[in-house]
């Protein structure tokens, strides 16, 4: 695998250094202050719950990465030989580049079409550049360009201006009058966006790959970026391009990508041509059941890759084989804004696109890839389920939980950075935080785009589409879009409050309890109503173990007397044991029948917990009842 380029954009030794230092004081501060008490029993739902979640999705990335470092470091090598093998007999007898540019700075434009130039050149074919355009200016570019080569007599320039309406159309057009030329058998396209800079031999090193597999349909490479902006802007984006990398080259074990990916990718000509390829690349659209018919906006590479994906061809990655883009937020001063904006767009084309894709089943494109797009669609919910434990647990059983739910951040995702790090070829601490915010503040991008992901707007273009055009439409599906969202949150809320037994939901008899409790006023009421309680659990004669709500359970005396009308059978009393205890509040005239499991009286009931295995026994009259899992306190001033 060929190292990184040297224009990589990184951050400085200064800031690396700085997220050192803060990174290691807050593990001395996790270790140091981590009571030893959150290991506790009460413990074992929220590690339950993280650990089980945490080994489903650690045990699914770890496998993407062990079949990643199996492509780069043995499939891929012997492709590789095989294509420069072939290149080196003949190459392809036409090519045709798609270059769309909107708006982009001459600074911009001139580097990229000397470099497309030069590489076109190089490579020796008759070639035709359409360069798509949306400014005079671009033209004098491109002119210029062309001048300092001597105006190669292998490349043909052609100029169409495009609409404004989006890269969509721009791209038909084009491909269009690429059809109109009838290319030559096995000719090859090129689609790139026009801020994207080849590095030498880009051309050369891909398309020789579609000499030796027929069944190949397209190919797309690896990115690398030159980033306007600070230090975290820089590595957030390259962060995402070794994510890519990552997933790209586990996907080419398959044979299939989930994106072609529109900076740089490159089809068989026959197939790009094609009327339906054409058709779909202009018009993609969508009919949903609650937002209608509607068109992408952008994703053109989504729909380019589902084209394929639907009609048997395969993809491939080449991950030796870089090209350069330039990037910067939309807006350099507002980091969380800014990512927030381009996120939304990713996601939505890709939540435009993956249902339709399910709906191919395995058939078309192997079991592995059509889980990965299941999957895609899982991650976004099980993701937020460790946030969202850890918050309950933290604010409803003990702040501690907090202290090693950060731990289990910093380690997972420093394992994480070191995987990533050691298939990019570069190391950058700020990873480590950046990981979990593309993950879990990603998870809750895309649960809120998928609920509305007719809402598109490309920021470059200032356009937007997908909304019905009547303004009492519009509010219509946005409320109802919050209403299913909400909805969809609350149940898994709902669900993760149960499992963690900061709720619990109670039995039939312990319902009665609870709905007794709301019909009694004062506390006299209420301790004389609980001693009825009791003594009516004890009573059933169908039952030997008696689970009791969380919650207090005040007693007094006055339960000696309810026994002894009543001819007891249940002698084993289980407490709730998560978030919420069963709490047994006595008078001091019952307290003194408290035992505890060696039959030795209990003196200080306060002091007192009934943990198994070291129960409590209450000793009525010729019963003795067995207390699990509850705590006793004692009612002062009480008999």
């Amino acid at each position: 695998m060929s190292k990184l380029p040297a224009n990589t954009s990184v951050a400085s030794k200064v800031t690396e250094l700085t997220t050192l230092l803060l990174g290691l004081a807050l593990l001395v501060v996790l270790l140091v202050e981590l009571p030893a008490d959150v290991f506790s029993p009460e413990s074992k739902s929220f590690f339950f719950a993280i650990g089980a979640i945490g080994i489903w999705r650690y045990s699914w990335w770890f496998l993407q990465a062990v079949r990643s470092v199996w492509f780069n470091r043995r499939v891929f090598p012997r492709m590789r030989a095989e294509a420069d093998a072939a290149d080196q007999v003949a190459r392809a007898n036409e090519l045709f580049v798609l270059c769309t540019s909107f708006r982009i700075e001459p600074e911009v434009s001139f580097p990229v079409y000397e470099r497309l130039v030069s590489e076109v050149s190089d490579y020796g074919v008759p070639t035709t550049i359409f360069a798509s355009i949306s400014d005079r200016s671009d033209v004098d570019v491109i002119t210029h360009v062309m001048e300092e080569h001597g105006w190669p007599e292998n490349i043909e320039i052609r100029y169409m201006f495009q609409k404004g309406d989006g890269k969509r159309s721009a791209m038909a057009e084009v491909l269009r009058a690429i059809s109109r030329r009838q290319p030559a058998p096995g000719a090859l396209l090129v689609s790139m966006d026009g801020d994207i800079l080849l590095e030498p031999g880009t051309l050369e090193r891909s398309l020789s790959f579609f000499q030796t597999r027929d069944d190949i349909g397209a190919l797309t490479t690896n990115n690398n970026a030159i980033v306007t902006g600070n230090d975290a802007t820089k590595e957030w984006y390259d962060l995402r391009y070794a994510q890519r990398h990552l997933v790209m080259s586990s996907m080419a074990v398959s044979g299939r990508l989930l994106v072609l990916t529109g900076r740089y990718s490159a089809f068989r000509a026959d197939l790009a041509t094609h009327r339906d390829f054409i058709d779909l690349v202009e018009n993609d659209h969508v009919e949903h059941w609650r937002f209608g018919n509607f068109k992408f906006l952008s994703g053109d590479d989504k729909s380019t890759w589902y084209w394929l994906l639907k009609n048997g061809w395969k993809m491939l990655y080449v991950p030796d084989v870089y090209v350069t883009g330039f990037e910067e937020l939309p807006n350099r001063k507002r980091f969380f804004a800014s990512t927030t904006d381009l996120m939304r767009r990713w996601y939505g084309n890709m939540l435009r696109t993956s249902d339709r894709a399910i709906k191919l089943g395995p058939r078309p494109m192997g079991m592995f890839t059509w889980w990965s797009l299941v999957d895609q669609r899982l991650s976004m919910w099980t993701t937020l389920i460790g946030p969202i434990v850890a918050i309950l647990v933290t604010l409803f059983i003990r702040p501690s939980f907090i202290f090693a739910y950060l731990l289990w951040i910093l380690f997972t995702r420093s394992v994480s950075t070191l995987i990533l790090a050691w298939q990019r070829g570069r190391f950058s601490f700020l990873w480590i935080p950046m990981i979990y915010y593309n993950q879990v503040f990603g998870a809750l991008l895309k649960t809120f785009v998928s609920f509305r992901f007719n809402r598109q707007k490309w920021s470059r273009q200032g356009i937007s589409a997908g909304e019905p055009s009547d303004a009492i439409a519009v509010r219509r599906q946005r409320r109802m879009g919050h209403v299913l969202h909400a909805f969809f949150v609350g149940v898994m809320v709902y669900v993760l409050v149960l499992s963690t037994g900061v709720m619990r939901i109670p039995d039939s008899t312990a319902m009665n309890i609870l709905g007794d409790t709301t019909q009694e006023s004062d506390s006299a009421a209420t301790q004389g109503a609980d001693n009825r309680w009791l003594a009516t659990l004890l009573n059933d004669s169908n039952r030997d173990d008696i689970q009791l709500p969380p919650g207090v359970l005040r007693l007094d005396a006055a339960l000696l007397d309810q026994l002894k009308q009543t001819s007891s059978s249940a002698m084993r009393l289980h407490g709730a044991d998560g978030a919420l205890p069963t709490t047994l509040e006595m008078s001091s005239r019952l307290a003194g029948h408290l035992h505890d499991a060696d039959g030795q009286l209990i003196t200080d009931p306060d002091t007192q917990e009934c943990r198994s295995p070291n129960s409590c026994e209450l000793k009525l009259g010729d019963d003795t009842v067995t207390l699990v899992d509850m705590r006793l306190s004692v009612q002062p001033g009480q008999s």
